[in-house]
């Protein structure tokens, strides 16, 4: 029964996760006054870099995001969505950000229990879950000449950390992984929900330059 549970963890994690990552660059690409071309290529390499990311450095080749295509008619799909009917995306955001919170919380679970699986070690298969789950919006937001969205106070990056380091434990301990992965992606929504409605911060330096 697990192994049926796992494939369709699996599976959801690729499609809103995809889903809604691809359209967080779609919508930059829009704002930005990309031309289509480069709103579909800002759409594709956000949906795929984390993932690309995990597996070139588990050695998992070629990248899941090369032999499936699904993320490609995915990525695609959101962009030229975005390019088309903008105003009617743009009212969708609180949606938007839902399904970005479910992606986020997915892959990094997901990513963190595929690194666990080739070996790699718990603490940094925590950080390979973290690199699946912020590695697209990391790229998008350089491609787009913007500061990483992970790299200012917001709990984003440590709730993708938190969720990885919950699998990594549960695999120390001997957990079957359903549980743990469960636990993990729960904690990381619970922390971008808190981050988004309470404020919740991570600590910035009390220090300026004058």
């Amino acid at each position: 029964m697990h192994n049926y549970i796992s494939a369709d963890l699996i599976v959801v994690s690729d499609w809103v996760g995809t889903l809604a990552f691809a359209l967080s660059g779609a919508l930059l690409g829009v704002r930005k006054q990309f031309d289509l071309f480069g709103i579909l290529f800002l759409s594709f390499v956000v949906a795929v870099t984390g993932g690309v990311m995990r597996d070139v450095l588990i050695g998992a080749l070629p990248p899941a995001a090369v032999t499936n295509t699904h993320y490609f008619m995915l990525s695609v799909g959101a962009g030229l969505l975005t390019f088309f009917w903008y105003p009617r995306i743009v009212s969708l955001q609180k949606q938007i950000l839902l399904c970005d919170m479910i992606g986020l919380a997915l892959f990094s679970v997901i990513g963190t229990q595929k690194a666990l699986e080739y070996g790699i070690n718990p603490l940094m298969a925590a950080i390979l879950g973290m690199l699946t789950g912020i590695g697209g919006g990391m790229a998008r937001d350089v491609l787009a000449r913007e500061i990483p969205f992970v790299l200012r106070a917001d709990l984003y990056a440590i709730a993708a950390l938190a969720a990885g380091g919950i699998v990594s434990v549960g695999h120390v301990i001997g957990l079957e992984p359903q549980l743990p992965m469960l636990s993990g992606a729960g904690l990381c929504i619970f922390l971008r929900l808190m981050a988004i409605y309470r404020g919740w911060r991570a600590p910035v330096p009390r220090w300026e330059d004058k």
